[in-house]
């Protein structure tokens, strides 16, 4: 038996020609895709894609494979429609609140999923910067909502009645502009390597971002430019600008319209766990038809 999501990964490298680009695509990083994709090769017993520098091409027991799993997952699709009209989803609207990241590069497929499968439902998309989210979720504002946590920090317990399910683990990453000094290199860079160095500040005073902050200035890294706005997109600029380094999420750098370099720190412990907050067993069945899907889109902390 194939598992699904691993068929719809080599669909997406069909369609893309890039791991890279299917990974932005269902809402993976590249290595947790390429992790699916080579279970797959296992379940299948042959090479199904062979790698090159412009991307990725499928063998001819790749395009063999991918060619039935589009039918596979067509029929899954329609199979979840019509399940989702037995169980009352052919109206009404699904209100879903998301943060920048995930609207932007993670959320879209799996609406479009959701769209496909129930045209028949309205939906509403409102952004929150974390951890907004947790309180439109519980003040019924919307359904679901997509957040985030960063560690090192301390996470404040969810309010009672909302469950806060984590669905995607990334590490921080170093983000500095092309050729810097700091990029050279193949191995981790020792955080203590950042004393003296300016840094962008993203946005100190921001909840989820406060224990990174700390830590990095505890272990020396200057305030060069502190940017007050939680977005990254101003941060990476920065940084291609070549006015300081930068931590941040390995999926914002990865999709980063600025060019930048990209180095692993040691310690390993700095991380941003994206999740999905929701009402339980009192979701709506457009809430829950939803959150299926993010699982399955995902993969639990797929990431780590």
């Amino acid at each position: 038996m194939y598992d699904p999501t691993r068929l719809a990964a080599l669909v997406a490298v069909a369609e893309t020609g890039s791991i890279t680009r299917a990974a932005a695509h269902l809402g993976y990083t590249a290595p947790a895709l390429s992790q699916q994709l080579a279970k797959l090769e296992r379940e299948a017993g042959a090479t199904l894609l062979v790698r090159h520098h412009r991307g990725a091409r499928l063998t001819a027991a790749g395009e063999l494979l991918a060619g039935r799993a589009r039918r596979v997952l067509d029929e899954l699709d329609q199979a979840r429609h019509e399940l989702a009209q037995l169980a009352g989803l052919s109206g009404g609207r699904l209100r879903v609140g998301t943060f920048t990241t995930a609207g932007v590069h993670l959320l879209p497929p799996v609406l479009s999923a959701f769209r496909r499968a129930h045209p028949e439902v309205e939906l509403a998309v409102t952004e929150y910067e974390p951890p907004g989210g947790i309180a439109a979720v519980t003040a019924g504002e919307v359904d679901l909502a997509l957040t985030h946590t960063y560690e090192p920090a301390v996470a404040d317990p969810p309010p009672p009645g909302v469950t806060v399910e984590p669905l995607l683990v990334e590490e921080l990453v170093l983000a500095t502009a092309v050729g810097h000094r700091l990029s050279e290199g193949s191995g981790r860079l020792p955080v203590a390597e950042l004393a003296g160095r300016p840094l962008i500040s993203s946005a100190p005073a921001h909840p989820p971002r406060r224990g990174v902050e700390s830590a990095l200035a505890a272990a020396g890294a200057t305030p060069a430019v502190v940017c007050e706005s939680p977005g990254y997109a101003l941060v990476c600029a920065l940084v291609s600008a070549g006015l300081g380094v930068a931590v941040v999420p390995e999926m914002v750098a990865s999709l980063s319209a600025t060019p930048l370099a990209v180095r692993l720190l040691e310690p390993a412990e700095f991380r941003r766990t994206i999740s999905v907050v929701h009402r339980g067993d009192r979701a709506t069945a457009a809430a829950a038809t939803l959150l299926a899907l993010l699982r399955s889109g995902f993969g639990r902390a797929a990431a780590s």
